[in-house]
């Protein structure tokens, strides 16, 4: 017997904020509760659901787990803009620059990595 990833659980503070952007960010929809967001129809089975998790306290350091994106179309460097637009920032979490991916934070500081090229 084994275990699989069901949902990306992630505290925040500002679950409407979040729910926007993380939303837009990955193309789900809203659920009616407003903390959970649902694959579109037509995602591969097996797509992670995403739960906004209300906390009354800030993010103090860097994550010690995050998501890794890809772009679904497009380039990364496009992918990095169009979320830079959503309301991303660049973080740096002590990367050299040669990485395969870039890091962002999304509006409360929560870190994840767009990454360069799809992994095996």
């Amino acid at each position: 017997m084994t275990s699989t990833f069901a949902q990306w659980t992630l505290d925040v503070r500002d679950v409407d904020l979040m729910a926007r952007f993380w939303s837009a960010a990955l193309g789900y929809r809203i659920d009616d509760d407003g903390t959970h967001l649902r694959p579109p129809d037509g995602a591969p089975a097996g797509a992670l659901s995403v739960w906004l998790q209300a906390s009354a306290g800030p993010k103090h350091e860097k994550n010690r787990n995050h998501p890794d994106l890809v772009a679904a179309d497009g380039t990364a460097e496009a992918e990095v803009e169009r979320l830079l637009g959503l309301g991303a920032t660049r973080a740096d979490v002590g990367q050299t620059g040669r990485e395969g991916f870039t890091v962002l934070a999304d509006p409360e500081g929560n870190e994840f990595c767009v990454l360069h090229r799809r992994s095996s």
